[in-house]
């Protein structure tokens, strides 16, 4: 069962300078709490659909790299990726951006595809107990610091 974890904020900043920030999934650790780090793979060097990079991600002591394919390049729009890890897809995330007349209204996504079969794995991985939890407060923090970056 998918489970479907949204967060908006307004910022205010035009679109394109938004949607720049996050398909550069190598400043991603600029934003995130929990991904520090990201890096295409040989052959992509920008956010195109089909693009494939690493991600570096770590809480407390447990770190994991993940997969990530770019399945929308929208820009000012969305942008959006698959996670796979040993080439199983577990989660989807994503970022919608709409025009506003001082900025943008910017909503990041997460669709959690796990079954139930690997949670104990997921959790010996990363750690967490609670995902959506987790992915709630990581996000929020993540458009926090889009914010701060990108506001005058």
């Amino acid at each position: 069962m998918t489970k479907r974890i949204e967060i908006s904020r307004y910022i205010a900043a035009p679109p394109e300078l938004v949607y720049a920030a996050i398909s550069d999934v190598t400043r991603m650790g600029e934003w995130s709490e929990e991904c520090h780090a990201c890096e295409w793979h040989d052959g992509f060097d920008s956010p195109v659909i089909g693009a494939t990079f690493d991600g570096h991600n770590r809480h407390g002591d447990h770190q994991w790299t993940t997969q990530g394919k770019v399945t929308e390049a929208d820009p000012g729009r969305a942008f959006s990726f698959e996670c796979s890890m040993m080439d199983f897809h577990f989660s989807t995330w994503g970022y919608r951006i709409e025009a506003t007349e001082s900025g943008c209204h910017v909503t990041e996504w997460n669709d959690d595809l796990r079954p139930e079969s690997v949670m104990e794995l997921s959790k010996e991985i990363s750690g967490v107990d609670d995902r959506t939890e987790r992915n709630r407060w990581t996000m929020s923090g993540t458009l926090e610091r889009l914010a701060s970056a990108l506001e005058n």
